[in-house]
């Protein structure tokens, strides 16, 4: 093989690369926004679920089943 097509061959392999490369860097930016926007629909999830929490808690009644007094007490 000539030099300019030993140049020409490892060009393209650059090429090519390169453009897996690339390919590689779109996926994983659009995993990381998927991730993303999961964690702040989570997020988002559990304010909400804090909220309901903090209105079902009424003075005086347990927040929990470990605060409620058996029925045999």
């Amino acid at each position: 093989m000539s030099e300019p097509d030993a140049v020409d061959a490892r060009l393209v392999e650059l090429e090519s690369k390169l453009a897996f490369a690339e390919d590689l860097l779109e996926t994983l930016n659009m995993t990381v926004f998927r991730q993303q926007r999961e964690i702040e629909r989570l997020q988002k999830q559990l304010l909400h679920l804090g909220e309901q929490m903090r209105n079902v808690a009424t003075p005086g009644q347990p927040t929990s089943l470990r605060d409620e007094i058996p029925p045999h007490y």
